[in-house]
């Protein structure tokens, strides 16, 4: 029984019609995300689903960029264990959708998620009419799955994690979380723990499995030597020269990036910063705190074919869905949102590099990751500023050891393949049960 779905239906109708005047007459004078405001209301475009042709239907609901990845890596695999299945692709975010656009081409159709209201989940649920609704990683809907449910169209979370930052807010709404988490057929977790934590979350034990992060399947086949020549002739970077790359940086680790910069120019002068904030819309504060520092620096905006070289030594990657290809062009990497309690950033994505990996105490988001390097002895992990600046020096001065630990991290990430097929396997199964 939906004893507590009643509720929450109540409350977001009243959200919906409160609401959706008040967006409508700020796309209106805003001229923002007017565009795709139809397919949030889950009218999704008849041409959209004519190209849909194949069966069964799958839909993968994802929400931004990581996620991407994800749904990149298992729909290789479904295409090849179920010939003939057609599959589209929801985001919620306007980068995710373009990165999704880019990576899948025509091969994909790629739409916007409806918001999770009744009405506009029913409508485009009605109108895609898939045969399996996939779930990535944190994707939890309770009115998506409440209504996929009651039209008898399977449910799947893959790749599914559940973060040691939020298990304690679902816990404190957990007899409303155990009715949405009946509404799925599969659990298809990343780790033990997360299979642990949805099962304090209320699911049902014998729909749990532990398959691995899809997330590192391509990694391999993604890591193209010509990226890293591509790299580094847009930022004008000679291979003798040193180079420390800050990815996804948060607000509060620019600071303690630049700490450990100071440092290390005091013993290696020619080293060049490359910082790419998780926030490209922090860029200003960002140049702002380093010429504070006494810095020139340029934005990847401005350098490349036909436009700036780059002749400063620290630049600024204001631009979307390239910290990977940046990662290629370092000597170093240090993986932001680390040194801040944010949960970290994927350090698989710099090893397969063959990169030596640096990351703070905190990678809660990343543990499966964080286990494997450190396991192999393939990563550095450090509790501040402090001790960054000192194991980046003491690398810079032995070079053997940065090719050393790259090759430990490039094989170690190299290991961590297959989870794909195993998340695509169970859909395929939940297919086969209809």
């Amino acid at each position: 029984m939906n004893y507590l779905y009643r509720p929450y239906q109540v409350l977001t109708s009243g959200l919906f019609i409160f609401l959706i005047p008040v967006f409508w007459g700020y796309t209106r004078i805003t001229g923002r995300h007017g565009r795709y405001l139809k397919e949030r209301l889950g009218f999704i475009p008849e041409e959209t689903v004519r190209d849909l042709s194949g069966s069964p239907r799958i839909w993968i609901h994802a929400v931004s960029l990581g996620e991407v990845k994800v749904a990149d890596a298992i729909i290789a695999v479904l295409r090849r264990i179920i010939p003939g299945c057609s599959v589209i692709v929801s985001m919620f975010t306007e980068h995710g959708r373009d990165m999704a656009k880019e990576t899948f081409k025509e091969d994909v159709p790629v739409i916007f998620a409806p918001i999770d209201f009744f009405g506009s989940v029913r409508k485009a649920l009605s109108t895609v009419r898939p045969d399996v609704m996939v779930f990535l990683e944190t994707e939890i809907w309770p009115a998506w799955l409440f209504e996929a449910h009651r039209m008898g169209i399977k449910t799947a979370l893959i790749n599914g994690r559940i973060s040691v930052r939020s298990i304690g807010g679902y816990l404190k709404l957990r007899p409303f979380f155990r009715e949405v988490l009946q509404n799925l057929d599969v659990f298809s977790m990343i780790l033990e723990e997360d299979a642990a934590r949805i099962r304090a979350m209320g699911a049902d034990p014998q729909k749990i499995e532990i398959n691995g992060n899809a997330k590192y399947d391509l990694l391999g086949s993604s890591a193209e030597p010509l990226m890293e020549a591509e790299m580094r002739k847009i930022l004008n970077l000679e291979p003798s020269k040193p180079v420390f790359v800050a990815g996804s940086t948060r607000e509060g680790e620019e600071e303690m990036v630049l700490d450990v910069y100071e440092k290390m120019l005091q013993e290696f002068p020619e080293t060049i910063l490359i910082i790419v904030p998780r926030h490209i819309e922090r860029t200003r504060v960002i140049a702002a705190m380093i010429e504070g520092r006494g810095f020139n620096c340029q934005l990847r905006t401005d350098l490349g074919e036909a436009k700036a070289r780059r002749t400063e030594k620290v630049v600024i990657i204001n631009t979307f869905g390239e910290l990977f290809k940046i990662y290629s062009v370092g000597t170093l990497v240090f993986c932001g949102a680390s040194l801040v309690p944010l949960g970290g950033q994927n350090p698989l994505e710099p090893a397969i590099w063959g990169k030596v990996v640096f990351y703070g105490p905190s990678m809660e988001d990343f543990l499966d990751a964080k286990a494997l390097l450190e396991g192999e002895r393939a990563a550095v992990p450090v509790t501040g500023p402090e001790m960054l600046a000192e194991k980046a020096i003491w690398f810079l001065g032995h070079p053997e050891a940065v090719r050393e630990y790259g090759e430990r991290a490039r094989e170690t990430a190299l290991k961590n393949q297959g989870a794909a097929e195993k998340h695509a396997q169970v859909i395929k199964k939940l297919l086969s049960d209809i």
